[in-house]
């Protein structure tokens, strides 16, 4: 139960997400897509937002993710769990690895197959330049030495400000489909990172301070 304690006090985040009860396999398995294609992660079943353990049937939860895991994700996303008891009551611990298997894809609010992310608290569905990023990173293109002019010309934009993909089509002049590749490969070589917003997602360039080693 320490332990558990432990899980709940550390909040929501990347790795953690709470559940009261699981009511809707499609978005649950949303969740269990972004965890498997991010950094993979805890969802505790019988636990409020604010942390209260509320108790839930592991039996009967269960049955929940699995049907979302079998019906909804593709490819279907493996899981393990476990049973935690406190004050007397149930909580499903719902363990999902990081999948090497990028990219996993659930149905969203409009019917259609799409990959998600994990961004801070957060499941966030995600765009053709994800997609293109892990295409990218299973191909382990390598950086070259020294860019072209195309690619110059798009570089040297990210060091005025950050832009949604529309206005890096505009301001770039360059083909959409071109953008499009030089962009997933700049996220790659860590040149560029993607920006979640509430209300849009933008480019920026990686600033020295939180380029990888």
């Amino acid at each position: 139960m320490d332990q558990l304690r432990r899980y709940i006090q550390a909040g929501e985040g990347v790795t953690q997400d709470f559940k009261f009860r699981i009511d809707d396999q499609r978005k649950i398995a949303r969740t269990l897509c972004a965890f498997a294609n991010t950094k993979g992660g805890k969802l505790f079943i019988g636990v409020k937002d604010n942390g209260k353990i509320a108790g839930c049937n592991p039996e009967e939860e269960f049955h929940m993710i699995e049907g979302a895991s079998q019906l909804y994700c593709k490819p279907t996303i493996a899981f393990t769990t476990r049973i935690w008891e406190a004050d007397f009551k149930l909580v499903l611990e719902v363990d999902v690895p990081e999948s090497s298997d990028k990219y996993h894809t659930a149905i969203n609010d409009s019917g259609k197959q799409v990959a998600y992310l994990r961004v801070l608290d957060r499941t966030v569905e995600v765009g053709k330049i994800q997609r293109m990023v892990w295409h990218e990173q299973a191909k382990n293109t390598s950086r070259p030495e020294t860019f072209d002019e195309d690619s110059m010309r798009l570089l040297r934009l990210f060091q005025e400000d950050a832009f949604t993909l529309s206005k890096l089509y505009r301001l770039s002049g360059l083909p959409f489909k071109q953008v499009d590749k030089l962009l997933a490969r700049f996220i790659c070589w860590d040149l560029v990172e993607i920006v979640y917003d509430v209300e849009q997602t933008r480019y920026q360039a990686v600033s020295d301070n939180h380029k990888k080693t």
